[in-house]
Formats: C-alpha cells, structure tokens, sequence
C-alpha cells in the first residue's frame, strides 16, 4: 500500500472518489444516522479498494447495479485510535459502490443536543465537525483533503426540525414512497414515517472531506445581505444580535473578489451554533460555522467572519493536500483575513489582529518547545493526531511568511501573485513544494533574497519575521510594560478600547503577577465579567496563574458555558500544568467531569490529553 495521506488509509494506487450520494436517516433518540453511501470512481476498478472509517457499524456493501452482496473486511484501529479502520472493499470492474452503515452515539463528527442543551430548550439539535479528519465517523469515504469530491444528500428529519448543509438546498418535501430514495440506508416504513421530512442538497463543486457539513434542529434566519443570511436556533435574540454583529458582510464579500477574485460559491450563509462548537468558525462552503463567542456587539466579531470568508479562495477553492501543509489553508487565509479587515475595518484594526497574532505564535512556538517539529510550516505528522498538535503556528508563522514576501516584492506584485496563484490552482489539492515551485518560477529569484527552506522547514521563528509597526499597537504594548513597574492603565488611556486592545494588553502582560495586582486590575477594569471571551479567558488566565483563587468561581463557570476549544485548551492547562498544583488539578478533574457531556467530542478529546500529560 502506498499512502496518500499519513492520516488516511487511502492507496494511491487507487482511484479517488468523484462523487458521492448520501441518503442519511437522523435517529435522535438513539442519536444515531443510518446511512447509505453511493461512492462514484472516475475508471472502473478491479481488486482491493480502501476507505476510511471511525466508530461506524457497516451492514452492507452491495453493488448499485444487482444490489448483491460485495465482500468487504474492516481492520483493527491501526496505528492511532483516532485514525479508525480501513474498511477494504473487493470490486470487480466496479466503477460505484453503495456501503449501508450507522454512526455510533461517539462519532467524533457529530455532536447531538438534547433539548436542555440548546438555546430554545424545546427541541433536539445536531452538527459536524468534520476538520481534520473526522468526515469518516458519519460515512466511509477516502477522508483526505486529496480526494475532492461532489456530492448530493437527502436528509431525511422530524418534520418539526430543519436542515442547513455545505451545499445548496434544493427541496423540502415529503419522502416518496417506494422510491427507493433511502437506498437501504433504513426500511420504507421507517424513511416514509408521517413525522419525517427529506430535505435534498446539492454540492456540485468538488470540496475535500473535512468541508462536508450539517446541522438539524429548530432553526431561524436573518438575511444580513444579497447572498447571505444568517441562520441560528429560532432564539430571536440571537438571531438580531448576530445579524447586527454581521451587518456588513457584503463589504467584506466585495473586498475579497477585489483583492483575490470572484466569489465561486455562490451563498455566504452563517450558521451561529450553540456554545458548545468548539472552534471560533469553521469554512464549510455557502454555510459557515460560528460559534456564539464571536457575537461581541462591536462589530470586532466580525473579523472571524473575515476569516472564514477568505478561506472561499484559500482553503476552500485551493486546500492543502494533506495535514502536513496545513499552513497553506491557514497562513494565506491568515493573510487574506487580514488583508479585508484593513479595508473594511482600516489599518490600526488590522496592526492590532496582527499583534496579537504575534503573540500567539511566540506562546505557540513555547508550547512545542519539547517538539519543535511542530513549530515547521512543513511538518512531519506519521501516527499523529492533528486535533492534538492544533496550533497557531500554521496561522501566525504562515502569515509571517507571505507577509515577509509582500515587503520583499511589494504589495502590488503580490496581489497579482496572489490571483494568479489562485486562479492557477482553484479546485486543487497542493503541497508546500507545489507553491514553492510556483513561487520561485512567478517571482524569479526570490529564494536568493528570502530563505524559503528556512521559513518552510525550519523551527521556531524566523529572524526575518516582524511585529507589527502601528502606534496603537506600541502604546499598548508599552502599556503592558508599564505593569512590570506596577502602573496600571488611567482611564482615560483606555476610553476608547474594545476587546481587541484588552486582549492584546493581557496577552502581554507579564506571565505571573501578584495576586493583589490581579484584583486591583480587575476592581478597576472588571475584566472578569467581560462579555468578551477573549478578554475574559485572558484575565482568567493571568489570575489562575497569579494563584488568585477569587476566581475560581468564574473560571468554572466559564468552563461550563462554552466549548470553543481556544478557550478550553489554555484554561485547564494553565490549572493543571506546573509542580505544586494539587488543589487546581483537583478542580479541574471536577469541573471537566461535570461539562464534559457538553463538549463536542472533538474538544472532549483535546481536555483528555491535557489531563492526562500533566495529571
């Protein structure tokens, strides 16, 4: 077997799969989807074909021609857990394949919502969350960003609940009787129920596995521009605050085909999902995710949006072949965020986003200070989780790459570089070798004047690299110093902060105070009841590590309303990591015993590993 993919089980000796159509029946009391899966090759083939799967119960694999029998095998979990089995198909001259098969309760994909759990508390509700590799816990597929694929899917739900997906919504109707629509996903008596509605979707350009996307569950919208709305929970609270939040989308949709070209999908949609989504945003094509975090009623939300927006060129229209180059998903968006934001928001908006991105990358390249390969934009990731060795290096050391080339050749040169790059590999998969051969053959003689082997393949932080140069960000940044000496901000000098510089003071404040200069920032400023996640998280995190036990309290209950993983991830780890932190570990086995039903699995996993390294 050759490998495509070092998290994939995918043969390269294989065909990839074109074409995929899903017949997906919901069970919510089991929470469980039955599923058929009609896989579609470009050639017939003969001999062993090879999926991906996780946590799945395959009941049949059967040929859509004769529906008879196919033989198949599932391996042992090999060589990491969170990888699953290979799922080895034997064709004969096949050119599709329909596997029928049930998620487990644990997909990893999947978060089921019970009533109590969700905004309305009347109705159940489900999503995805398929990056990196977690598409094969809702059906077998070869889940690499190699393999692009078309799709079409019905999703068959109670009446009473909605659907939105990745993909454009085609219809709402009854299911059709004796159609065979199900396609031995479950009975007709169970597909054709009163209760239940098909919603019918329709990918038709090729997306890699990880962008494939749902939710279902009670759900509203505002529409917030000509090709957007905004969807959540039918809260209308939520809705008109997010809406507001997202006012000016349609700006940044025209700034982004200004600066990298047409806008390729069609809709931007936003789907605002309950607390518990563990990321800021995720890019899945016509419906981006967001988690309610990003609603901070000034607007500055809306730089995730950005976001996820410019991942509609980098990322979505041309995705890294494999997690190993996964910078060129998230540096060049990183990049092209930052970009919009200065035009829609201006520059000083733009410096602090960089600033403080700086100072993610210096705590990122400490974090991996016992394992610098995960510090390199061109890593090594055989037998490693990605979820587990998430970061933001491929954000912040991506971006400082492309940036160092803008100062080299100029902003112009590089925004024609940049369209063309884009329209050269739209809808393709790549390596970093393939945009350094772009690079170099675009832009002659740029390795002689920047090291790209360096920047690519080396550890740590480039001695070329730059903090931002802006006179907000200096006077913060000075500010924060000023706090070694014990002077803590006038007033008057921070009238006119929003969460961003907060953020950006906090995070660059001395890693441990003393527990009364906590509680005087904190008695002036109240951080610790900052709507904003970023500045409350920020302040809790120098609290607990000023061993300021008053707010233990907040802590825990910011643990137990949210589930976004960037929050998470520091908050146990500053109570669990060092010598001499009994009573925080205790606490924190406590607190993560009681949430932990509320997290995405995804985000379960991510506190497991941190619990188990430093307890």
């Amino acid at each position: 077997m050759a490998a495509v993919d070092p998290h994939s089980f995918t043969d390269s000796t294989h065909p990839l799969t074109t074409h995929i159509s899903l017949s997906l029946y919901f069970d919510f009391p089991s929470s469980t989807i039955l599923a058929s899966t009609l896989i579609s090759l470009p050639t017939t083939h003969s001999g062993p074909f090879t999926l991906d799967t996780r946590s799945l119960s395959i009941t049949s694999v059967l040929d859509p021609t004769t529906l008879t029998p196919l033989p198949f095998t599932l391996t042992p979990p090999i060589p990491h857990p969170v990888f699953g089995q290979s799922l080895i198909i034997t064709l004969s001259n096949h050119s599709q394949v329909i596997i029928i098969s049930k998620t487990s309760a644990s997909s990893s994909a999947l978060q089921w919502l019970s009533p109590p759990q969700t905004f309305n508390q009347a109705f159940p509700f489900v999503y995805t969350q398929c990056q990196s590799i977690h598409a094969r816990s809702i059906f077998p597929c070869q889940d690499t960003p190699a393999a692009r694929i078309r799709y079409d899917a019905k999703l068959n739900i109670p009446r009473q609940l909605f659907a939105v997906m990745s993909a454009r919504h085609v219809d709402r109707r009854a299911p059709v009787v004796g159609s065979g629509e199900a396609r031995g996903a479950c009975d007709d008596s169970l597909w054709c129920g009163d209760d239940r509605v098909v919603d019918d979707f329709l990918m038709e350009q090729p997306i890699p596995p990880y962008l494939f996307a749902f939710a279902v569950g009670e759900l509203g919208f505002r529409d917030v521009g000509p090709r957007s709305r905004v969807y959540s929970e039918a809260a209308p609270a939520v809705l008109d605050a997010a809406a507001r939040e997202f006012a000016g989308t349609e700006d940044m949709i025209r700034v982004g085909e200004k600066l990298f070209g047409p806008y390729d999908w069609e809709r931007f949609d936003l789907l605002v999902l309950p607390p518990s989504f563990p990321y800021g945003g995720m890019e899945n094509p016509r419906m981006v995710f967001l988690t309610p975090t990003v609603i901070k009623g000034d607007a500055t939300g809306a730089q995730v949006v950005a976001h996820e927006l410019a991942h509609s060129w980098t990322g979505n229209l041309i995705t890294n072949k494999t997690n190993e180059h996964f910078w060129l998903n998230e540096g060049f968006t990183t990049y092209a965020e930052r970009r919009i934001v200065e035009a829609v928001q201006g520059e000083d908006r733009a410096a602090l986003n960089i600033g403080i991105g700086w100072k993610g990358l210096v705590d990122a390249v400490e974090r991996f200070k016992d394992n610098m390969e995960f510090t390199k934009l061109k890593t090594n990731q055989e037998g490693v989780d990605p979820d587990e060795i998430y970061s933001e290096i491929p954000y912040e050391k991506g971006f400082q790459f492309l940036w160092r080339i803008e100062r080299q050749i100029g902003r112009p040169a590089f925004d024609e570089f940049i369209k063309k790059y884009i329209a050269t590999f739209k809808f393709q998969s790549i390596d970093t070798d393939t945009f350094l051969n772009f690079l170099k053959a675009n832009v002659p003689g740029i390795e002689n004047q920047i090291d790209l082997k360096l920047w690519t393949e080396g550890i740590g932080i480039p001695p070329d690299a730059m903090e931002p140069v802006s006179s907000i960000y200096t006077k913060i940044v000075s500010l924060a110093n000023e706090f070694k000496l014990g002077r803590m901000p006038r007033e008057d000098e921070v009238a006119d902060w929003h969460g961003q510089e907060w953020e950006l003071y906090l995070e660059n404040l001395p890693k441990y105070v003393e527990a009364s200069q906590a509680l005087a920032l904190d008695a002036r400023y109240r951080l610790s009841e900052s709507k904003d996640y970023e500045v409350k998280v920020a302040f809790l995190q120098l609290a607990i590590a000023s061993k300021c036990r008053d707010y233990f309290g907040e802590v825990e209950k910011t643990l137990k309303e949210v589930g976004r993983m960037k929050y998470l991830r520091p908050l146990y780890t500053a109570l669990v990591q060092g010598a001499g932190k009994d009573e925080e570990k205790i606490f924190a086995k406590r607190v993560f015993s009681e949430a932990r039903d509320c997290y995405h699995p995804i985000a379960q996993g991510v506190v497991e590993t941190i619990l188990r390294k430093y307890v």
